[in-house]
């Protein structure tokens, strides 16, 4: 019987590596494939302006809250 429980617990130690070296493989391919990758939310057409509030003046999404009197500029 202590062969058998030499080769259980050899075999649950096999298991568990395997496990954690394909949990291993599958994160540095995610880790990969999604390096540098972001969406910015920025208005289409807005890198040709001569200046910030031409870029707004211009963005049909918020020209209508975009207020004269109070400007604001976010770096």
């Amino acid at each position: 019987t202590a062969g058998a429980d030499v080769a259980v617990i050899g075999g649950v130690i096999a298991a568990v590596i395997f496990v954690l070296i394909c949990l291993l493989v599958v994160m540095i391919r995610y880790l990969y494939r999604h390096k540098g990758t972001y969406h910015t939310n920025e208005a289409k057409g807005t890198e040709f302006a001569e200046s910030a509030d031409a870029a707004l003046k211009n963005d049909p999404t918020i020209q209508e809250a975009v207020d004269e009197s109070k400007k604001e500029y976010f770096i």
